[in-house]
């Protein structure tokens, strides 16, 4: 998430760490840099001179020339101003209005918002346990009512059935009155994508906000769209009352002069952010965190819930107790491990909210994405239950048959049977308390068969 702009940014905070004494001159040379990684960022101009402004003023000030480490204070005023100009922490939806509560999602074209409908019917059901409703209102692209539909089969939720002969408004009319029949706590309806300067879709978007009267209105934008994004929010700022930003594909901005702009261009809060393809990859926006993870420190917290929320506990619980026994670990467990850190969007997720030195440790970050961790599994299915258990059984015309199950070559397996050596021999030092003694000889790095490929 925002790579390039956490590179720009940590190596020139890295060069004032640590400083006794920061002077007017430190201070200019880090701005300059600081606003060329917004600039480049695709942060808008006003946002970055407003943002510049903030952190100059307090820089030069007695915050940072008394303190004991101004090094460390000027990067906290960095933070802070960064929070500041993304707005207070989200709460999600307001859900305190009488049911159902409707939520109409528009933006423009490829914004995600189907999907976007789809992570909040999961999102409400799971963290707040309501009935939902889903409806698209999208009569201009046929195949965005399937994929909605099928996504409310996927989590869980009901759908509202819809024909494209209707009219949107029409649409989103009746999918209200269902929702009231059927006591359903939340409607979510989606709409067509539309261009801010189509004048005749944005007056149909006005008359479906007059059908439902939403309590909130989502604008949803994708985060790559850099001024594109603020352009659009403040033209569906003008034709719609909104409530909230959603922006999606976070997880591959590599700029996030989104998530710096339009919080501030629109005056509305970001509510969500959309960091994966899979349907629970959405998260409330918590900028303290966005804005650490922008400086390289990493979201620690929010990585611990998302373990706590996402890792099978009686699936660890029962490899903890089997390794205790002394237990062999094989390759059935090594291939829950891996299906569990699929489910977590995998390696590359899990250190992009790392601290920058200790995702550092391991190397170059690469990428242990999902197509690399389902090789992997391919591969471990492809062997016989017996191999599984007992890799030493694994010759060079066994590697073969593996390889050509798994659509994969002879290396690669190769490479898994070593990495699997690896975490089989560190499995053992655990069972013997040898964790100390291990995490020593690391050095501070993370183990190889932890480090991405």
């Amino acid at each position: 998430m925002f790579d390039k702009l956490t590179q720009r940014l940590s190596a020139t905070l890295d060069g004032l760490r640590g400083r006794g004494r920061i002077t007017e001159e430190n201070v200019g040379d880090a701005l300059r840099q600081v606003r060329m990684a917004l600039l480049e960022a695709d942060a808008a101009l006003p946002v970055v001179k407003t943002f510049i402004e903030a952190v100059k003023t307090r820089a030069i000030g007695a915050e940072v020339t008394r303190s004991l480490t101004p090094g460390q204070a000027f990067i906290k005023i960095i933070h802070t101003e960064l929070v500041a100009v993304m707005g207070e922490p989200s709460e999600g939806l307001n859900l305190r209005v009488p049911a159902p509560v409707v939520v109409l999602l528009a933006g423009l074209q490829g914004a995600g918002k189907t999907t976007t409908a789809g992570k909040l019917a999961r999102w409400l059901m799971a963290q707040n346990r309501r009935r939902v409703l889903l409806a698209s209102a999208d009569i201009h692209r046929p195949a965005a009512i399937l994929q909605l539909e099928k996504l409310a089969v996927q989590v869980g939720a009901a759908f509202h059935p819809v024909t494209a002969e209707h009219k949107a408004e029409d649409i989103a009319a009746a999918a209200l009155v269902h929702a009231r029949q059927g006591l359903f706590d939340a409607l979510i309806v989606d709409t067509a994508g539309r261009l801010h300067v189509d004048a005749e879709m944005m007056e149909e978007v006005q008359r479906i906000d007059r059908a439902l009267t939403p309590s909130e209105r989502l604008f949803v934008v994708d985060s790559m769209a850099g001024q594109d994004a603020v352009n659009a929010a403040r033209a569906f700022g003008s034709a719609l009352e909104l409530t909230g930003i959603v922006l999606t594909k976070a997880d591959g901005d590599a700029r996030g002069g989104a998530a710096l702009s339009v919080r501030q261009v629109t005056g509305k809060p970001i509510l969500f952010l959309g960091v994966g393809e899979k349907i629970e990859a959405l998260e409330p926006f918590q900028p303290e965190r966005v804005a650490s993870r922008i400086l390289g420190m990493g979201d620690v917290l929010g990585l611990v819930e998302q373990v706590e929320q996402q890792v099978d506990r009686e699936q660890a619980q029962k490899l903890a107790q089997k390794i205790s026994k002394g237990k062999e670990f094989d390759f059935n467990d090594l291939r829950d491990q891996l299906g569990q850190l699929q489910q977590m969007g995998g390696l590359s997720a899990l250190l992009d909210k790392l601290p920058a030195q200790l995702a550092g440790a391991a190397g170059a970050p690469g990428q242990m994405d999902d197509r690399q961790i389902r090789r992997q599994i391919a591969m471990i299915n492809s062997m016989t239950p017996r191999e599984r258990r007992r890799p030493n059984l694994i010759d060079g015309s066994r590697k073969r048959r593996i390889a050509a199950g798994s659509g994969t070559q002879v290396q690669d397996v190769n490479r898994l049977l070593k990495q699997f050596l690896q975490m089989q021999k560190a499995m053992k030092q655990f069972s013997k308390g040898g964790l100390k003694k291990m995490l020593r000889g690391m050095g501070g790095k993370m183990p190889p068969f932890m480090r991405p490929r």
